[in-house]
C-alpha cells in the first residue's frame, strides 16, 4: 500500500466513523427502540434529521482527544501505558461538561472513572472490575473511543488491539477490553484483509475464544450463514438470546457487539452497514460509528455515497477543553493520523503529511475534500470538489455560479468560529475559540472559468461573529482564466472588528455582467492558507454566555458570568470554591504576550495564564497570596517558579502583562516588571485567566499578541 493509498483510507475511515455517528445519534436510546425506529422511519437510506451543524458527540471526542496521549506523554518512543491515556482524560476534559456522558457516579462508566482518576486512583485500576464492579467495567465505552488506534496501525491488528486495550483499560475491564481489542483490530485489518469475514477472523484472533464477546461474534456469524438474507431475523435472534435484558447496566457491550457484527455481515456496502447498525436500535451512534470506520477503511472513499458525505462537509466539532481543537478539519486530521503511524513505526514522515500544528493549510488533494467551505447563496451557486482542477493534476474546490446578474452576490467561506445559534441542540456542550485571528494573513489561490458573461468581482472578507457584519478587505474585477492569489491580513485595529471574533473568512463573489449577458462559470480554489501571528483583543463587553461558557473561552470549574463596572467596561466575574480557569486562543501558540485587567474581590489567587495545555498543564502569573506576586507552573501540581512581595489590595484594578519568549517568562503589573524566570516545561499552549484557590475575581479585556 502506498503512502497516498494509506492516507486516503484513513480519511475514508474517519469520515465513515463520523457519518455513522451522525446517522445514529437522532435515534439513540433510551426512548428509541428498533420497533419505534421502523415505525417512524421505515427502511433508513439516509440521514433521518437535518442539522444546521451536527453538535459534538462523545463517540467523536474520545477517539480524537484520548489519542493525544501518544504525543503528550512521550509514548511514541517508549510505548503506551494506561496512565498516559488517563492523563489525557484529566487534561482535556472540562469536569462535568462535554467529552462524555456525565450520568452519575456508579451509573455512567466514564463519569465514575473520571472521579476515580481525579482522586488519585491510577490506571488501569481506575477502570478495573475490582474497583468499579463487573457491570460498569463491561459497558460499551470499551470499544467506542478506540477507532483512531486502529487507523494508525494499518494491517497490524495485533498492535492496534494492544494499543486499544491499553487505552480502554483506563475505564473498562473484562469484556470491555475484548471489545476494544476486537474493534481496533477490525479497523487495522480492514486496510488489507480480503472481505468482512477475513477482517473478523483476524480480529477474533486478538481476543480469547472463550470470552462472551467472541461467543456473540460467532453466534451472529453462524446465524448469518444459515439466514444470509434477513438482518431483521438476525436482530430478533440477538434480542432473544443476547439482548439488553440479559446484561446489566445502561449500555452493555455484548448486545452492541452483536449488532456491529450483524451490520458488517449483512451490510454489503458502507451505506447499508451503517443503516442496519442504526435501524437495529440499542446504542445506535456508537455502533454505526464503529462499523462506519471499518467499512470506510475497507471500501475506501469511493464506497461512501455522496448523500452521506455532503452534510459532513469535511468538518466536525468536538467538546474538549480547547476551543480551537474543538473545530476539526477532517482532511487535515487524516494527515495527522497518518503521520502518527509513521512516527509510531520510527519511520520518516512523508512530505505530504508534514504540517505545522495549529496552522490552516487546505490543499483539496484528498478525493472529494471540501474542508468545510460553505456558500451564503446556494440558490445561485453550487459547491463541490473537482478532481484535477487545481493545477498539475491536483484537486480544487469548484464553485459554480449559475446565470447571476450584476450585483448578485454569494459568499464563499470557511467557518473559523461557531456560536450557539449555529446548532439545533446542546449535545455535549461544545465551546470554541477561533482558528483565524486579527493579525494573521489569509491566502487564497484561485482561477476563474467563464462560460458566459464579461467579468466577475471577487473581494476577500471576514465577518464579525457578534454583529454579523461582513467586512470586505479589498477586491478586484477578474476576466481571465489564469491562477491568481489573494492575500489579506485580518485587521487588528479595524473598529468594525475591535474586540470581536470572526466567524467567516473567504471571498465575496459578485456578478458583474448586464442582465442580458448573465454570468455563468466556475471559480476554482486550489489552496487556502492562514499564516502569521495573531494580535487581537477580546472585549468582554462584546461577549455572550453560551454552552455554559463565555465566548470565546472554555471554562473548567468555577462559576463564570458577565458583568459591567460603573464605567461600562465588561468583566467576566468568576467565583471558585477550589479553582477555576478560563482558556482561549490557538492551542499551539508559542511565544506570546498577554495583557489583561483584573479586579480581585476576595481570596488570594488571581492569575493570568499562557501556554496552557489543558486542565493539567500551563504557566500562570499574578497574585498568589496576600501581599505576594508569583509566576507559577502547573504540571499536575502547582509549583512556584518565582515570587516577590507585592502590596496588592482587593477591589483595586490591576493590569497584568505576562509574556513568554522561549524559556523566558516575565510578569509586569501596571506597567512595571516585577518578576522574570526561565522554564522549559511547556513551549506552546492557550492563554487565559485563573483562580487557584477559593475566591472571586473580575477579569476584564484580554489582549493576546504572538511574538
Amino acid at each position: 500500500m502506498t503512502d497516498r493509498a494509506y492516507l486516503e483510507k484513513v480519511y475514508s475511515g474517519f469520515l465513515g466513523m463520523n457519518i455513522g455517528i451522525r446517522l445514529g445519534a437522532p435515534v439513540e436510546p433510551t426512548l428509541w427502540s428498533s420497533e419505534r425506529i421502523e415505525r417512524f422511519y421505515g427502511d433508513i437510506t439516509g440521514y433521518v434529521k437535518d442539522f444546521k451543524n451536527f453538535a459534538a458527540d462523545d463517540d467523536a471526542n474520545g477517539p480524537v482527544y484520548f489519542l493525544r496521549a501518544l504525543e503528550d506523554s512521550g509514548a511514541l518512543s517508549r510505548g503506551l501505558e494506561p496512565q498516559d491515556v488517563a492523563d489525557a482524560w484529566l487534561n482535556y476534559t472540562r469536569e462535568g461538561a462535554g467529552m462524555f456522558w456525565w450520568g452519575g457516579y456508579g451509573i455512567s462508566t466514564e463519569h465514575t472513572v473520571y472521579e476515580n482518576l481525579k482522586r488519585g486512583i491510577p490506571a488501569p485500576r481506575s477502570g478495573s472490575i475490582e474497583t468499579n464492579g463487573k457491570t460498569l467495567a463491561e459497558q460499551i465505552g470499551g470499544q467506542i473511543f478506540i477507532d483512531t488506534w486502529g487507523l494508525i496501525c494499518p494491517g497490524d491488528p495485533e498492535r492496534a488491539a494492544k494499543l486499544a486495550t491499553s487505552a480502554a483499560s483506563v475505564s473498562h475491564d473484562g469484556e470491555g477490553l475484548h471489545g476494544a481489542a476486537f474493534i481496533a483490530a477490525c479497523i487495522a485489518a480492514a486496510f488489507d484483509a480480503p472481505g468482512i469475514d477475513g477482517i473478523v477472523d483476524r480480529a477474533l484472533a486478538r481476543i480469547p475464544g472463550e470470552s462472551t464477546y467472541a461467543q456473540v461474534v460467532q453466534a451472529v456469524r453462524s446465524f448469518h450463514r444459515e439466514h444470509p438474507d434477513s438482518w431483521r431475523e438476525c436482530l430478533e435472534f440477538l434480542q432473544q438470546h443476547w439482548g439488553y435484558d440479559k446484561y446489566p447496566g445502561v449500555c452493555h457491550i455484548i448486545p452492541n457487539a452483536g449488532v456491529c457484527v450483524m451490520a458488517l455481515l449483512y451490510g454489503e456496502n458502507f451505506a447499508r452497514t451503517v443503516e442496519i447498525a442504526t435501524m437495529a436500535g440499542w446504542d445506535t451512534d456508537c455502533n454505526a460509528g464503529n462499523v462506519g470506520t471499518i467499512r470506510g477503511v475497507a471500501g475506501g472513499i469511493q464506497g461512501i455515497p455522496e448523500h452521506y458525505r455532503r452534510p459532513i462537509n469535511d468538518g466536525i466539532v468536538l467538546s474538549g477543553i480547547s476551543g480551537s481543537l474543538n473545530i476539526l478539519d477532517i482532511p487535515g486530521y487524516a494527515k495527522t493520523l497518518a503521520a502518527l503511524h509513521y512516527r509510531l513505526e520510527g519511520k520518516p514522515v512523508p512530505e505530504m503529511l508534514r504540517a505545522e500544528n495549529g496552522k490552516i493549510d487546505f490543499d483539496f488533494s484528498l478525493p472529494g475534500s471540501t474542508h468545510n467551505f460553505r456558500l451564503s447563496n446556494p440558490n445561485a451557486c453550487r459547491i463541490r470538489h473537482s478532481a484535477g482542477s487545481g493545477g498539475e493534476g491536483s484537486g480544487a474546490l469548484e464553485v459554480l455560479f449559475d446565470r447571476m446578474v450584476r450585483g448578485e452576490q454569494c459568499r464563499i467561506y470557511y467557518k473559523p468560529f461557531y456560536r450557539r445559534e449555529d446548532f439545533d441542540d446542546e449535545r455535549y456542550m461544545p465551546v470554541f475559540s477561533p482558528t483565524i485571528y486579527p493579525g494573521q494573513t489569509v491566502t487564497i489561490r484561485f482561477r476563474l472559468e467563464r462560460l458566459n458573461g464579461e467579468s466577475v468581482m471577487l473581494s476577500p472578507y471576514v465577518r464579525n461573529a457578534s454583529t454579523k457584519e461582513c467586512i470586505p478587505l479589498g477586491g478586484a474585477v477578474y476576466k481571465d482564466a489564469e491562477w491568481h492569489e489573494i492575500a489579506f491580513t485580518v485587521p487588528a485595529n479595524d473598529p468594525r472588528l475591535a474586540g470581536s471574533m470572526i466567524d467567516e473568512a473567504g471571498l465575496i463573489f459578485e456578478a458583474n455582467s448586464p442582465v442580458k449577458n448573465r454570468d455563468l462559470g466556475c471559480v476554482y480554489i486550489s489552496r487556502f492558507t492562514v499564516s502569521g501571528k495573531a494580535d487581537y483583543t477580546i472585549a468582554i463587553a462584546k461577549q455572550v454566555k453560551e454552552f455554559g461558557s463565555i465566548t470565546p473561552f472554555s471554562h473548567n470549574h468555577g462559576a463564570w458570568d458577565l458583568a459591567r463596572d460603573r464605567s461600562g467596561a465588561g468583566f467576566m466575574e468568576a467565583m471558585a470554591s477550589e479553582h477555576g480557569k478560563a482558556m482561549t486562543g490557538n492551542y499551539y501558540m508559542r511565544d506570546l504576550e498577554i495583557e489583561g485587567i483584573l479586579v480581585p474581590h476576595s481570596g488570594v489567587s488571581h492569575l493570568t495564564g499562557l501556554r496552557i495545555q489543558g486542565a493539567l498543564r500551563g504557566y500562570y502569573a499574578g497574585f498568589s497570596a496576600a501581599g505576594k506576586v508569583s509566576i507559577l507552573k502547573h504540571d499536575r501540581t502547582l509549583v512556584e517558579l518565582a515570587g516577590a512581595p507585592f502590596p496588592w489590595k482587593h477591589e483595586e484594578r490591576y493590569r497584568f502583562r505576562f509574556s513568554a519568549s522561549g524559556p523566558e517568562l516575565s510578569l509586569a503589573v501596571n506597567g512595571e516588571r516585577v518578576l522574570n524566570c526561565t522554564d522549559t516545561s511547556f513551549d506552546h499552549g492557550m492563554a487565559g485567566y485563573a483562580l487557584y484557590s477559593m475566591g472571586r475575581c473580575g477579569f476584564g479585556d484580554l489582549r493576546i499578541k504572538e511574538l
